[in-house]
């Protein structure tokens, strides 16, 4: 198991009014792979700690991490890193941890990245490193979210943001004005269409809330995808695992 290393914080930016993108300088940090976690560990004065595993939401690099934090009012951690934590302060971040949930950039296979809510975060790390490295592997990112006010990385999950990266958004609660849609559940019909087909044998990574990411991988392979590549990561309510 990594050791604890110290993580100031360098700045953030709020992607919506409950969830912020904390940029962390991590002196010694050598990058991770995308789809990966870091710890994160509180320290009082009293020698209490309070611990949370998050996603990393950055493209690999050395030195630094993003991670995007959404707010659980009930939380320990997450209401101290989205409305407490200021530029300057510390905490401590023991990783990068996982090897299951993680794309490999000299994979030309396509991909199919979808992701519930904060479930995005890992997904938005591989966009990342994809277009990093210049990563030829065709990507489509299906994003379930409540409503437009929800979204995470509205420019960078956007129309035409990346060639070779295309991206659908599914509102369940609250679609924008002018939806063809409408708001409902991402739906079978919905994977059919805007994924790859399985004869395309793509990597499928599901990431989300539990129930999200069952019905989403039972539909996968009713469609004939092969449960073997079909990778799967569970969300809490507080955007960590």
């Amino acid at each position: 198991m990594p050791s604890w290393t110290p993580a100031l914080l360098e700045s953030d930016r709020w992607e919506t009014p409950t969830a912020r993108t904390l940029v962390l300088a991590v002196p010694g940090w050598s990058g991770h792979r995308p789809g990966q976690h870091v710890d994160v560990q509180l320290r009082a004065e009293d020698g209490y700690t309070a611990e949370r595993s998050y996603s990393v939401a950055s493209a690999s690099g050395p030195d630094r991490l993003e991670l995007t934090v959404q707010l659980a009012p009930d939380g320990e951690v997450s209401p101290y890193l989205v409305q407490d934590f200021r530029p300057g302060d510390r905490v401590w971040v023991r990783g990068p941890l996982g090897g299951w949930f993680v794309w490999r950039t000299d994979d030309t296979d396509p991909v199919v990245l979808i992701g519930g809510g904060s479930g995005v975060v890992p997904l938005a790390s591989m966009v990342r490193e994809r277009r990093r490295t210049g990563s030829r592997a065709l990507f489509r990112v299906l994003y379930s979210l409540r409503s437009p006010e929800d979204r995470y990385y509205a420019k960078e999950l956007g129309a035409a943001a990346d060639p070779g990266v295309d991206v659908f958004l599914a509102y369940t609660r609250d679609a924008p004005p002018g939806s063809v849609r409408g708001a409902k559940r991402l739906s079978v019909a919905d994977l059919n269409t805007h994924g790859f087909p399985a004869e395309f044998a793509p990597l499928c990574y599901v990431c989300g809330p539990t129930g999200f990411v069952e019905t989403v991988a039972d539909g996968l392979v009713a469609l004939g995808h092969d449960p073997r590549r079909i990778r799967t990561e569970r969300y809490g309510s507080g955007g960590g695992r």
